[in-house]
């Protein structure tokens, strides 16, 4: 374990994982593997998607669409899900297998009604920033590893964002699971790769 290191945790949550309103395949098989990895790092990050009802992202506040079809926002391209995480709903729970009591932080994304937050860094407009890296650089942490779900979503991005702002950052595949809505996560591999993000199976 190093000080100046960080396993950051991405949306462990009781709507990501089977039986959820957003269900990753497999997503509840990470938590003992996360919980384990905790103990390799200085500090622990959790995430936490943390929607208003009214929340602009979800299919059912548009009349007539559907879950995973497509819109186009103000910041760009936007997937309209099936209604998650909902503030103080069970399913925007940490799932119960996580452990939380080693966090030293938990941001919270997503609470803006009119735009999206995948990445734990900025909101999906790339410019509003959650303060997570701030925090990081206040403690001198500069070594990120990344897990959660999901890989080719809110993994992905955190991931691509930590190494443009200048961290290492590492993301731990065998920690993780992915959606691959419409062959998403080959392209997400990819993009993390290109933007020097280290890919680990363990």
């Amino acid at each position: 374990m190093t000080a100046d290191s960080a396993l950051i945790v991405i949306d462990l949550q009781t709507d990501f994982c089977p039986g959820g309103r957003l269900a990753v395949a497999g997503g509840d098989e990470i938590a003992p593997l996360v919980n384990a990895l905790q103990a390799e790092h200085g500090a622990v990050v959790l995430t936490q998607d943390w929607h208003p009802a009214e929340h602009a992202s979800f299919a059912a506040n548009h009349p007539g669409a559907e879950p995973f079809s497509m819109t186009e926002a103000a910041y760009g391209p936007q997937v309209l899900w099936p209604v998650h995480c909902v503030q103080g709903t069970p399913g925007a729970a940490f799932h119960p297998d996580l452990a939380t009591e080693r966090a030293d932080l938990v941001i919270r994304k997503g609470f803006r009604p009119a735009i999206d937050s995948y990445s734990a860094f900025f909101e999906n407009d790339h410019e509003t920033p959650t303060g997570l890296a701030g925090y990081l650089r206040e403690r001198g942490i500069a070594d990120l590893t990344f897990c959660g779900l999901a890989t080719d979503f809110c993994v992905r991005w955190s991931a691509v964002d930590a190494a443009r702002l200048g961290f290492r950052a590492t993301v731990r595949l065998d920690a993780c699971r992915a959606i691959d809505l419409d062959g998403s996560l080959a392209p997400a591999l990819e993009e993390m790769r290109a933007a020097g993000v280290r890919l680990l199976e363990g």
